[in-house]
């Protein structure tokens, strides 16, 4: 078990015992910093899903009204007038084989990867480098297209993506600490509908079960659930 430190266990001291509204716990913590710099702010959502069962998976992704705050590295697999447009985009590493063996070598200084479909017939040789880390261009997330373009431009705007973990976990990030509360709970709406809107035609009771938020370093606070 993690050790905290002072500061940690005294908020946990006051922290709210019981769930309480989306808006409370985000004032809560806005409240009561637990680190110096900037925390992100995560939701963290367990799902009434079978993780075991391929289709009551939930998966997706979100563009958020407000941005997440944070600088995201995009790589773009792609060549001739799509590696163009991704660059004219503000992607940040853009190339094909080159890029590649780069990736085959180590390096994974990136947060996204986008590939259009004719250069995924090469990255699909990196499941094993990309795989683990969630890092696999996918068409269901937008991230394997020819408008190299419109999806650099939607990731670095703040298109987020949710997807249920073997546990039935799904964790995701809305923001930074220093958001205004009011972006910060329009951000988490945006994403609790998304999820909502994937719900498994095979899922069966309660969808969401149970739903906290919490900053980088801070203590996890139980938000009510509204179906």
């Amino acid at each position: 078990m993690a050790k905290h430190g002072k500061k940690y266990t005294d908020i946990v001291k006051i922290a709210p015992t019981e769930p309480v509204s989306l808006e409370e716990a985000i004032a809560f913590i806005k409240a009561h910093p637990a680190a110096k710099f900037d925390e992100t702010m995560e939701m963290g959502l367990r799902m009434g899903c079978d993780p075991r069962k391929s289709d009551q998976m939930v998966r997706g992704t979100v563009s958020l009204p407000h941005g997440t705050g944070k600088k995201v590295r995009v790589a773009v697999f792609a060549g001739g007038a799509a590696a163009d447009a991704a660059r004219e985009a503000g992607a940040d590493f853009v190339g094909n084989d080159d890029l590649i063996e780069k990736v085959k070598g180590g390096w994974m200084d990136f947060d996204v990867a986008i590939a259009t479909p004719e250069a995924m017939q090469n990255v699909r040789k990196l499941a094993r480098q990309l795989g683990p880390r969630g890092l696999m261009p996918n068409p269901k997330t937008g991230t394997v297209t020819d408008d190299t373009a419109a999806a650099v431009k939607a990731q670095k705007a703040g298109k987020v993506e949710f997807r249920m973990d073997r546990q039935g976990n799904i964790c995701v990030l809305f923001g930074k600490l220093s958001f205004d509360a009011d972006k910060l709970v329009e951000n988490a709406n945006v994403i609790l509908n998304a999820i909502r809107a994937e719900r498994p035609a095979a899922a069966k009771g309660a969808y969401i079960r149970k739903l906290s938020v919490s900053s980088t370093m801070g203590v996890p606070v139980k938000v009510a659930i509204k179906e």
